[in-house]
């Protein structure tokens, strides 16, 4: 099944809501321009690398030049999503141990088939995914890329039980916590958020994922976002 829901279903209620969440990302960062946004969930399975793809693409569809990260170093799966072999290429993992980034940086984006639309995917797996992510060289490969694109989709692995997602938010304007509709505990969304806050995440907003509609059981549903912090 594609995950690409916009461009199969550009009518659909998904496709309508994640063009919603596009609008209400740029009014709410009217005053502060919001480039980097980071997307996670407490838990896997709910959703969160599926709202990434589709929310990237809502980005590209409106004329703005987007890059989507691929920063699970564990399970990464953009490339899948958009198309790319998986791991027979160099990705961000890459990248991180590159002593000389600032020269080849521009080797590891890769052109999706959507226009306005790369990726720098995963990579082959590390073994030491959260001290990769920590150093100062990942803050200044973000702060660089930032230069060449209007929109930075961070799509990282869930909050809970990893340091990864953690480290990653600090680099990012907007954190999207994806919360699936009746399967998400209210708990676990509550210390997800917290231990977001704790490290200092700029902003957090939830994103509702999978109500059902009436109108197709295909990956329908209605999202919202709604500013935690």
């Amino acid at each position: 099944m594609n995950d690409l829901i916009i461009i199969d279903k550009p009518y659909s209620s998904f496709s309508e809501e994640i063009k919603r969440i596009r609008t209400n990302i740029k009014f709410s960062s009217i005053d502060n321009v919001t480039k980097v946004i980071m997307t996670t969930s407490s838990y896997p399975g709910e959703g969160k690398s599926f709202i990434s793809a589709n929310l990237a693409v809502a980005f590209a569809q409106n004329n703005e030049k987007v890059l989507i990260i691929d920063c699970d170093l564990r399970k990464g799966r953009q490339e899948k999503v958009f198309g790319l072999a998986c791991q027979e290429f160099e990705g961000f993992s890459n990248l991180l141990i590159d002593k000389d980034w600032e020269e080849n940086y521009k080797n590891y984006i890769k052109k999706t088939k959507i226009k306005n639309l790369s990726i720098i995917p995963t990579g082959p797996y590390p073994s030491n995914p959260s001290e990769l992510l920590a150093t100062k060289k990942c803050k200044s490969i973000i702060d660089k890329l930032k230069k060449s694109f209007d929109v930075i989709i961070l799509d990282c692995p869930p909050v809970l039980g990893l340091n990864d997602t953690l480290v990653v938010s600090t680099y990012a304007d907007l954190t999207l916590l994806v919360v699936k509709h009746k399967e998400t505990r209210l708990e676990a969304v509550t210390k997800a958020k917290k231990s977001l806050e704790n490290v200092g995440a700029k902003k957090i907003c939830a994103v509702l994922n999978q109500i059902e509609t009436k109108e197709s059981s295909y990956y329908s549903g209605y999202y919202y976002t709604s500013e935690n912090k």
